[in-house]
């Protein structure tokens, strides 16, 4: 069943040249299928490989050869895959929220006039995240972590007429490219330290290295997940990625691209294992990104934006676990915000959707009795992302919060703020948009609706893991197995047992529950006791709340000191370059062939006796220069 790892990939390959060749000749819900069930075929054949690797625990990684890719005398790179815990625990991540996105967008996207080419985007880049994860080596990982990067740009800027949404294509591209240099860096430095670059080859003599070059490799690769994860300083491309459709948002924040960071630094954990203040530097940046982006979403009123800055601060609490050595807490964090993510994501969808467009949340209210399956499923992400006792969230959060704990009480301390905020400002969104008076016009009042069955059947099953999903981690002090941990043991390089005793572990789950409940009952007396609103005019926010709104003016730091000085420079450069060197040249030919032909061209008169004045001339020159000889 192993050998068949190679059909995953195919599939939403198979699935993009059909679209991308014929999707504008078939019908639309034809072109929808197609690429729905290439993702489906693809979680079908996971799920299965996911069971015989769970049958056959006595040998947990297998490399399947494909074919042999880069043949030199000094570079040999072959085409396979790894399928191991790590791998096809992420397979399923892909495909199964992968699919139920896929379906969510043929009702989503059914108006659309770039309805064929969205799903052959979508399919093609299902693609190249299951080839990031499945690649044996970093080469064919970095193939597939550029190709998600392109993906991201198309659908992104999906709606390309529009120049804002152009923009902010190009922002992630080219910020996603500053953070690739790190990770390109890093796979060199690595193949000019143990000779290759396949994953098994260098874990196996990664001792060897330096710890100043081990260091090097960690920080190195970690650039590269700052700027694909979403990591300060390098996050600001994220929330504009909200300028695609929906389901791409859910697609990006969820299943894919942004967990590609998570994936490489848990692959490569050999390195940070070795390299303690590497690991430090993970956790510092995750914790400051985590507390950074949630103070940011207080203020947010565009509801996909509230999301995209949850997002960033939840991947800033994964990268926390990673720093102090959760490598398997911060993954099954990575599986249930990818099921509490994906529905958040999609029900906004559906909140726009009804709302023809609106996505300022104080212009929402009163929805949940016009949309009453969309209300409920949020409601159940809500209180998942918060914590709330149980839920999916309530387990992976508090799992990375306790280890967090064991390694620094003051990193522990920051991250539990970073998850009272994030409570807070969900539940904000969640009563601003479905409590209270209706906002809007008496136009959207009119035409609100739930959404069809192919966009609520996918919100229900997410609502379902998003309640169930924690059973996979429940902590071993409750006198259970943690699964999710075993599953994982195989590929952690050194394990790092708790040494918190069962008393402070009951503790810690009651201090943050306590702050989860507390801060839940705070966002109710203020948006639905009080009914107090958010500021319908900008201009008059002022002082601490004018710079949060404004997102600490981070995008307008970066544009004073990064992109206007590269604009001076640039026309600097094409003024003294282009014009002076490069026109000075070509034209300078020019005027010397011109000046040199006026001369020449005066030879030709057309006077007859110009010419024979001319041979006159020429005889004597010979015969005078022959008798000189």
């Amino acid at each position: 069943m192993i050998k068949l790892v190679a059909l995953i990939p195919l599939f939403p390959l198979l699935g993009f040249i059909i679209n991308g060749f014929f999707g504008k000749k078939i019908s639309k819900n034809a072109s929808g299928w197609i690429a729905s069930l290439a993702v489906l075929a693809s979680f079908i054949v996971s799920v299965l490989i996911f069971i015989d690797l769970e049958e056959h625990k006595e040998m947990t990684s297998h490399v399947v050869p494909l074919f042999s890719w880069i043949n030199s005398d000094t570079l040999k790179i072959p085409f396979e895959f790894l399928v191991d815990p790590l791998s096809s625990w992420f397979l399923l991540i892909i495909t199964g929220i992968g699919f139920l996105i896929h379906i969510y967008s043929i009702g989503y996207m059914h108006d659309d006039e770039g309805f064929s080419r969205f799903f052959t985007y979508l399919n093609l880049f299902v693609f190249f995240m299951l080839l990031l994860v499945l690649g044996n080596n970093y080469l064919i990982m970095f193939v597939g972590w550029e190709g998600v990067g392109l993906c991201s740009y198309l659908l992104i800027g999906f709606w390309f007429k529009n120049t804002a949404y152009n923009n902010a294509a190009k922002k992630a591209f080219i910020m996603n490219r500053v953070g690739d240099l790190g990770f390109l860096l890093g796979i060199i430095l690595i193949f000019v330290t143990f000779g290759s670059i396949s994953f098994g080859e260098v874990f196996s003599i990664a001792s060897s290295g330096s710890e100043t070059t081990v260091t090097a490799i960690a920080l190195l690769l970690f650039i590269g997940a700052m700027g694909k994860s979403a990591q300060l300083p390098l996050y600001t491309w994220l929330p504009d990625a909200m300028a695609g459709p929906t389901p791409v948002s859910a697609l990006i924040h969820a299943a894919t691209m942004v967990t590609a960071g998570i994936y490489m630094i848990v692959r490569s954990n050999v390195f940070y294992s070795m390299s303690e203040s590497a690991s430090h530097v993970v956790a510092v940046v995750g914790v400051a990104t985590a507390l950074f982006a949630a103070t940011i979403g207080l203020f947010q009123n565009d509801i996909k934006k509230v999301l995209a800055y949850s997002t960033v601060s939840q991947l800033g609490l994964m990268f926390l676990g990673l720093g102090v050595g959760a490598y398997s807490s911060s993954v099954f964090h990575v599986t249930t915000h990818a099921f509490f993510k994906a529905l958040l994501f999609l029900g906004a969808g559906s909140v726009i959707h009804a709302m023809g467009g609106e996505q300022d949340i104080r212009k929402m209210g009163g929805l949940w009795r016009h949309l009453p399956i969309t209300g409920k499923v949020m409601a159940i992400g809500t209180l998942a992302i918060s914590g709330f006792p149980l839920l999916s969230g309530f387990f992976s959060k508090d799992e990375i919060l306790a280890h967090t704990y064991e390694h620094s009480p003051t990193l522990w301390f920051f991250g539990q703020v970073a998850s009272i905020l994030t409570a807070f400002y969900m539940f904000r969104l969640l009563f601003l948009t479905f409590f209270g008076k209706f906002r809007g016009t008496h136009e959207q009042e009119h035409h609100l609706h739930e959404s069809p069955s192919t966009m609520t059947i996918p919100l229900i099953v997410l609502a379902i893991l998003s309640i169930f999903g924690g059973v996979l981690g429940l902590p071993e002090f409750w006198g259970t197995t943690n699964w999710f941990h075993h599953h994982l043991d195989p590929i952690i390089a050194h394990k790092n047992p708790s040494i918190l005793n069962h008393a402070k572990e009951w503790t810690l789950m009651f201090i943050a529950t306590a702050a989860a409940l507390a801060t839940i009952f705070f966002a109710y007396m203020v948006y639905i006791k009080n009914q107090i609103l958010p500021e319908t005019n900008d201009q008059k926010l002022t002082g601490v709340k004018k710079l949060i709104y404004n997102k600490y003016y981070v995008d307008e730091l970066y544009d004073a000191v990064i992109r206007k000085p590269l604009d001076v420079l640039s026309v600097a450069f094409y003024k003294f370059m282009d014009l002076q060197v490069v026109d000075g040249i070509v034209n300078g030919v020019g005027s010397a062939v011109n000046g040199i032909s006026s001369v020449v061209r005066r030879v030709q008169t057309g006077h007859i006796g110009l010419y024979i004045f001319g041979m006159v001339a020429g005889i004597i020159a010979i015969l005078f220069f022959t008798f000189i000889k």
